[in-house]
Order: C-alpha cells, then structure tokens, then sequence
C-alpha cells in the first residue's frame, strides 16, 4: 500500500506552495487539499500565465492528474464556481479532473456577514480575517450545525440551510450588524445548481483505495504551520489544523499512511494581518523585501510585513510536523542584499531561548541574530549557485537537521533549482 505524501507550509502561509504543487505533480496521480478554504490564495505562473487558485488543488492544470477537494475544506459555492468558470475558459476539464467531498461544509452568505461583525466587534483586538466565513462555517461544523456539500442533493437541503440562517440572523441582532441577505442570497443558490452538477464522492473511501491500488498522492495544505489552530501563534490563527495532522483528518487517512512531509518556507519571512512576528523588519530593509518580492496577498492583496528568516519558528513547525525535506522559496528576493540576518534563538524576558514561548502574543521577544554574507547575484541554474548562497542554504540544513531539496529563485514553473534528493546527514 503507498503512503500519500504531505506538502504544507512552515511559517505564516504566502510560502508559494502552488508553485511548489504545481512543479511536482507530473510524479503525482491525484492532488487533493485538506483543509481551510478560499482563505488560501495558491499562485501559478506558466507560460506567461499566472493564475490564483482558492480552494481547487494546485495540480488542475496537469490533464493526467485527479483532484480532490476533502472533507476538512470549507466551500464557498460562489467562490468554486468563479474559479471554475475561469478554469474552463483556460480549457480544464473540470467535470473529470475534480473530485468534491460529500463531506465538505458549506460556507454560507450569513457566515461571511459573522465574520465582518465578528471582527468589527473585536476593533483593535481583531485578528485580520479574510472575511470569507471561514471562522464562522468551523463553528457552526464543530457545533453540529453545519451544511455540507453531500446535502445539496437531499431533499431536506432547503429547511437545513433555513434553519441554519435563521440562527445566523439572531447573532447578527446580538453584533447589531446591518445586512442585506436578499442581495447576496440568488448568487449562492445559483452556485449550488453548478455545484450539483459537480462529481461528489465518499472521499475517504476514493483516498483509501488508491493508495492500495499504488496510486501516488499529494495533500496540499494551505495557510501555514504557525496558523495552526492549536499550535500556532493562537489567537492570531486559522480556523483550522494545518499541520501534517490535519491531512489524516482532513482526508480520512490514518497517520501510518502518511510518507514524506515536504516542508515550504521562505528564505525570509512573512505575515499578513495582526499578530506577533519576532523577526519583523519596520524599515527600509523589510519596505525592500515587500517591493523585491511582491509581498501582497494574492486573496486580500493585502500589504505582507516582512522579516529575517525565524529559525525557532521553522524549528518548531518542522518539529510538530515531522517533515522530511524542505523547499526554500524566493532566495531570488535576496540577491541584491550585502548581507543577511537569520534569527537563531530569542531573548523572552530576558532569558535566552530556542523555543517559541506560550503566550507569544504578549510576551518579551527579541531575536538573537547571526548575519551572514550576501550573494549580490541573481540566481538561476544548480551549477552556478553563489557560494554564499550555497552557504546559507547549508547554514539553514545543519540549524534544522533537514535537507533543502529544492530552492525557488522566481514565480514561474521553471525557475525551480532541484538541488539534491539523497537523504541529508546532520554532520
């Protein structure tokens, strides 16, 4: 029986695992995402082409391979069918390519407007939703509330979906929210006719059988490790596990049939929206990177703080996730710098430290850093890497104990640096 494969992101998600998906599906048969939902913004750029997916797997744009929207994902209809009318203009065959999960819930109108008055309420205290529902459809999934995508075909969808909006419209009185759902209701039960339309599937079985047919599969998080409902930097967090974890209950496979873990991570860091970030860069260096690297979010287009390489935090992620192989993305970003930070512990009030404290949020961090030399040239093929790139590519190996398999120095498929696929030893 094969073991599916786990590829997810180590820091504050934006890491550029579309791309990464993306390049590796060729050695794929069937991609599927675990877990969030149109929150995720996955890039990709071929042929001139860049695409942004929100919640279909980054491997639809190969013919050869299936794709499987799981369980754990939350659906916004409207949202699935705009991606797919685009899609279908680019000539996907979305009918045999895409796969949805009966058990997939449901993102309402009324939980987007929860969203907006929940975070309108919190004022300074909010944490940066997206405003997609995301939070709002987890509550109601977890409250036993919730409407999923194998119910659109039930004769009771109706009175559920009614029922579920009228509790929507009392805590909606409690924020005094101002709403108007008759303007956004006819889009969404247009969506659901298409979504009818659409292949659902008892995913944990379809998952199950592949793998004991041999069939290779790749589960796609989205987000990243350190938004992790649980072991991220909570409150400040998805709704969602998006940990090597979160694919077991994400797609219903058992965690003895998960094989390598391929960790993304930036050469530097980072986060859209509030909450903490040690090593975040309030000067011209973090205002170059965001300009270098285009640091907007491709869902919200919202403005990225930016900041050195977090080593206790790519430590922990790599820890609680048991990844086997890492992949740096944009050292491309780096190339025009004389030198570069890399935090490699914390002072936490006052005490030197490798690990990330409870409450991160409210407590004393300041990053300890070591610089290294910059490589002031652009980056392209495996044989002429910089040395002092080389350098720090082996620097980050031996701080985290894991081999860098595959180093990204540009947006598009092919600007991608195979650099080794022998296991690394922690000399």
């Amino acid at each position: 029986m094969n073991k599916a494969n786990v590829l997810l992101g180590l820091q504050w998600g934006d890491e550029g695992k579309g791309k990464v998906v993306d390049v590796l599906t060729p050695s794929y048969d069937i991609i599927c995402r675990f877990q969030g939902g149109p929150n995720a913004g996955h890039t990709l750029e071929f042929n001139g082409i860049k695409h942004v997916l929100n919640t279909i797997p980054s491997g639809i744009f190969h013919p050869h391979c299936t794709n499987i929207i799981g369980n754990g994902v939350v659906i916004d209809p409207v949202i699935l069918k705009r991606e797919i009318d685009a899609l279908i203009k680019m000539g996907v065959d979305i009918k045999k390519q895409l796969l949805i999960s009966k058990r997939a819930h449901l993102i309402l109108p009324t939980h987007r407007l929860l969203d907006a008055a929940s975070e309108a309420a919190k004022g300074k205290e909010k944490i940066g939703s997206t405003l997609k529902g995301i939070g709002p459809t987890y509550m109601d999934k977890t409250g036993r509330n919730g409407l999923r995508v194998g119910d659109v075909s039930g004769n009771q969808f109706k009175e559920k979906y009614q029922s579920l909006v009228e509790k929507h419209k009392q805590l909606l009185a409690f924020h005094k929210f101002e709403y108007n759902l008759t303007e956004l209701e006819p889009a969404w039960f247009e969506a659901i006719e298409d979504l009818k339309k659409l292949t659902h599937i008892d995913s944990e079985y379809y998952i199950n059988e592949a793998l004991k047919k041999g069939k290779k599969i790749l589960a796609e998080g989205a987000q990243g490790s350190m938004l992790d409902v649980d072991f991220g930097t909570y409150p400040f967090v998805t709704s969602s596990n998006t940990m090597t974890a979160g694919c077991c209950t994400g797609l219903g496979i058992a965690p003895n049939a998960v094989g390598n873990v391929i960790g993304i991570f930036k050469a530097y860091c980072t986060r859209v929206g509030g909450g903490p970030f040690p090593t975040e860069l309030n000067d011209e260096v973090g205002e170059t990177m965001r300009k270098i690297g285009n640091e907007y979010g491709s869902t919200t287009g919202r403005a990225r703080r930016c900041g050195w390489l977090d080593l206790p935090a790519l430590k922990y992620a790599i820890m609680i996730n048991g990844v086997t192989e890492l992949t740096m993305m944009k050292a491309d970003v780096l190339d025009d710098f004389d030198s570069i930070k890399v935090c490699t512990h914390y002072m936490v009030n006052g005490e030197k430290t490798e690990q990330l404290p409870f409450d991160i949020t409210h407590a004393d961090i300041k990053p300890v850093y070591k610089e290294l030399k910059g490589w002031k040239q652009n980056c392209t093929l495996a044989q002429s890497l910089p040395d002092a790139l080389l350098h720090y590519i082996q620097f980050i190996e031996q701080e985290t104990g894991v081999p860098i398999s595959i180093v990204s120095v540009g947006p598009d498929r092919k600007q991608t640096i195979v650099l080794k696929k022998e296991p690394f030893v922690n000399s």
